[in-house]
């Protein structure tokens, strides 16, 4: 699918009326035995000097907190994700953006597209490819995507006939120099492990660059590419073999180019068609069960460089359950084609399933180390009153400021009388 290039005065009151009760049992206490039994009590916390400027603060015990469904487990690396948002600077811009939208959580993956109008935009304009570059470079663990066409005017509805003639001249090697020039570009700029997802959608009938008037030619020439970008020193790219989900004109694997060339097995997979139900995309032929299973076959990860929203609108079934996929099968990387009627944060259009992006993706980072779990603090043990003496409760703040439960012996009568 092409890009789109969018309350004070009451406490001191009980504090108050606390002090008066306790100036009161003292007092008779003096005249009548009264004793301090000093009581070890949890309920009890020393305030902080804040708390006691205006009063102590009763402790208020942290409610229990049952983690979502979609949290992930301790231990599991979470998989490196992002969106689609743009394909020049502003992308890089808004990645910040929805980051801050996600509570923080860490998109480690920068998608963007080079534009297939002419050769020299498939060579990688330095201008728009260094914007991505420093991006990438800001931190070791970012990955970039980029797609890459594998004809120029890509785009423009070109017949059969036209593409079969260009697919043959691509296997035999008369467009090897500006697949170079685009690998010399990116070491250059400091980019030698971008991931390259060529000619995508290959299976579908939308671009010059498709497979199905001649799979074989097809087959040859990304052979050619994947070898000359090799041969560039310094490379250390990883190529994707990425279709659209389904049949669509071709199947999918009648495009595969050998294990030897393709690092990724990807998959553009939207919510389409219309009535389709996501078991419907997982079963259907040449599916993402088909992805999944051909993937482990042939011994490589899996990536979703585009999926999102489509034909069934704002759809959370689609949304819950593709990111339940994700999580369960750990694909490389995936990114949100985020505009409209894919998105959910670029696009008004599907507030529902925006609210379960945002849900299962707040503040997910890569964290891997599991939280220990913490010592059990010992119960403590009360120290007994004295022999015929009967502790009044006063309240755990009243007895903090005494350093214990205030004792009134049984036998003041008798004593004092």
């Amino acid at each position: 699918m092409a890009p789109q290039h969018k309350r004070f005065r009451v406490r001191r009151l009980l504090v108050g009326v606390a002090a008066v009760t306790t100036s009161a049992a003292l007092a008779a206490g003096h005249a009548a035995g009264a004793e301090v039994v000093r009581v070890a009590d949890p309920r009890a916390p020393a305030p902080s000097p804040a708390a006691s400027a205006v009063g102590p603060r009763p402790a208020v015990p942290e409610p229990s907190r049952t983690p979502r469904a979609t949290t992930p487990v301790p231990g599991k690396e979470v998989p490196a994700f992002g969106a689609f948002l743009k394909s020049d600077a502003r992308g890089i811009a808004r990645m910040a953006q929805l980051s801050h939208w996600l509570g923080g959580a860490e998109l480690r993956v920068g998608h963007t597209y080079l534009p297939g109008n002419h050769w020299s935009d498939i060579e990688g304009d330095v201008h728009f490819l260094e914007a991505w570059a420093n991006w990438r470079n800001e931190k070791d663990d970012r990955m970039l995507v980029l797609n890459v066409p594998l004809q120029e005017r890509n785009e423009e509805g070109v017949p059969d006939d036209e593409v079969r003639r260009l697919l043959r001249r691509g296997a035999n090697g008369e467009f090897d120099h500006h697949f170079r020039a685009l690998a010399e570009r990116l070491v250059r700029l400091k980019v030698p492990d971008t991931v390259l997802v060529l000619g995508w959608e290959m299976n579908g009938t939308t671009y010059t660059h498709r497979c199905g008037p001649d799979p074989e030619s097809w087959k040859k020439y990304w052979n050619r590419i994947v070898t000359t970008m090799r041969s560039v020193p310094g490379q250390k790219f990883r190529f994707d073999f990425t279709p659209s989900r389904g049949r669509d004109a071709v199947p999918w694997t009648q495009c595969y180019p050998g294990d030897d060339v393709v690092d990724i097995i990807g998959m553009d997979s939207y919510d389409q068609p219309a009535g389709l139900s996501f078991d419907g995309q997982v079963n259907e032929p040449y599916g993402l069960q088909a992805q999944v299973d051909f993937a482990k076959a042939h011994g490589k990860p899996i990536s979703y460089p585009e999926w999102g929203l489509f034909r069934n609108g704002d759809n959370p079934e689609y949304m819950r359950r593709m990111l339940a996929w994700i999580d369960e099968h750990k694909p490389l990387y995936n990114t949100l084609t985020d505009y409209c009627p894919h998105g959910v944060w670029q696009c008004s259009a599907n507030p529902v399933s925006s609210r379960v992006y945002r849900s299962a993706l707040t503040g997910r980072t890569d964290e891997t180390t599991p939280t220990p779990t913490p010592e059990p603090t010992p119960t403590p043990t009360a120290p007994l009153p004295p022999e015929g003496c009967s502790p009044l409760d006063l309240g755990s703040w009243v007895e903090y400021w005494l350093g214990g439960k205030l004792c009134l012996r049984v036998d003041w009568w008798s004593r004092t009388h």
